[in-house]
């Protein structure tokens, strides 16, 4: 199966958008009534076509979804004949959009063909049995690259992404039973949250780091707590001013959840100069290991020696607000957090703070 956004030239010299759906040896095609200009000359033409390319490739990941969507069968794909690997997959693709979720279910998705090894049920075959054995792969048989068995964390993660696919599978009545919510879950350890101390910030703000727009990116998180996915995405429109307070209202790339969240002025200063309301506020930041590498160097310029990571910026709001002595409650909804108990590990981590503080006097 696949799905291709490919352009046909129309009478009036522009390009048309259409789906190349090629599946089961037949092909079609679909028409999307968007349009591309062969040669933009102008910056608002420029972005016409990159929005109108951006909504066809939205449509195609949609399109390759409903293949395993019992509201689409425009073109024969019987719910019946749905194969468990081919659902993940299609679910793992539709989250490309969302780089860090993305990798996840990709990494599942691989360990998944592994434990299949060649042979894959049909999606409304898998039962507990199947995804028992499932979790019993993940945690104990699986190996990586390095031969190594993967770490709690990651066992427990990659098999949530196959309990939560089987639970969206009943949701979309592709199969009748909810097996995905009666086997439990592999319990997480409690991670390590690494953070920075706000003599550490102090000095990050003033040492050098080869991406500007990294460092604004970095330092915003740091203020505000907001997720690398979400700072990402972030546009000029969203940032609001009321009564002298500026706030910016966003949807949750993780949990797509609307949310508010104000900013403190030390947080807007690292947003830049105010641009029109379609521009994104950290333009040009992209998730790569090139710029991991530039984090590493600014970090290491600073006289950081442990390994930071974008992510690390909101560890540090969080344990900043909460060593300051702010409810937990408060700071779980700044965070977008939809339980208590994912704030709670910041809450040890400030303990753990005052227990060495007290320690260190024996």
């Amino acid at each position: 199966m696949s799905v291709t956004v490919r352009t046909k030239e129309t009478k009036d010299g522009k390009e048309s958008l259409y789906l190349d759906i090629y599946y089961n040896g037949q092909r079609h095609y679909k028409f999307l009534e968007l349009y591309l200009i062969k040669k933009p000359k102008t910056q608002l033409e420029k972005i016409q076509n990159a929005e109108n390319r951006e909504k066809a490739n939205i449509i195609r990941l949609k399109t390759e979804n409903n293949f395993v969507d019992t509201k689409y069968q425009l073109w024969g794909f019987k719910q019946t004949k749905v194969s468990f690997l081919t659902y993940f997959k299609s679910l793992t693709e539709e989250r490309k959009q969302s780089t860090g979720n993305y990798g996840n279910w990709d990494s599942a998705y691989k360990i998944l063909v592994q434990y299949f090894d060649g042979y894959d049920k049909k999606l409304v075959e898998v039962n507990e049995t199947d995804l028992t054995e499932i979790k019993n792969f993940i945690q104990n048989t699986y190996r990586t690259n390095a031969n190594k068995k993967l770490s709690q964390n990651a066992a427990s993660s990659y098999f949530n992404k196959v309990k939560a696919a089987l639970n969206q599978a009943f949701d979309q009545k592709l199969i009748t039973d909810k097996i995905g919510s009666r086997i439990k879950s592999i319990k997480p350890e409690d991670s390590h949250r690494e953070f920075l101390t706000p003599e550490e910030l102090k000095v990050l703000i003033d040492t050098h780091c080869e991406s500007q727009m990294l460092k604004n990116a970095f330092l915003f998180s740091a203020y505000s707590g907001l997720r690398w996915s979400d700072a990402v995405c972030l546009k000029w429109g969203q940032l609001q001013l009321s009564d002298g307070v500026y706030f910016i209202k966003y949807s949750q790339q993780k949990t797509n959840a609307n949310e508010m969240l104000f900013l403190n002025a030390t947080a807007v200063r690292f947003m830049g100069e105010r641009m029109a309301d379609d521009q994104k506020i950290f333009k040009g930041l992209k998730y790569s290991a090139w710029m991991n590498v530039k984090l590493s160097r600014w970090c290491l310029k600073a006289g950081i020696t442990r390994n930071i990571t974008f992510h690390c910026a909101r560890h540090t709001f969080a344990t900043q607000v909460l060593s300051k002595g702010h409810d937990i409650y408060v700071v779980s909804k700044l965070l977008g957090h939809k339980h208590i108990k994912t704030t709670q590990i910041y809450a040890k981590v400030i303990d753990q703070r005052k227990i060495d503080a007290v320690l260190a006097l024996d």
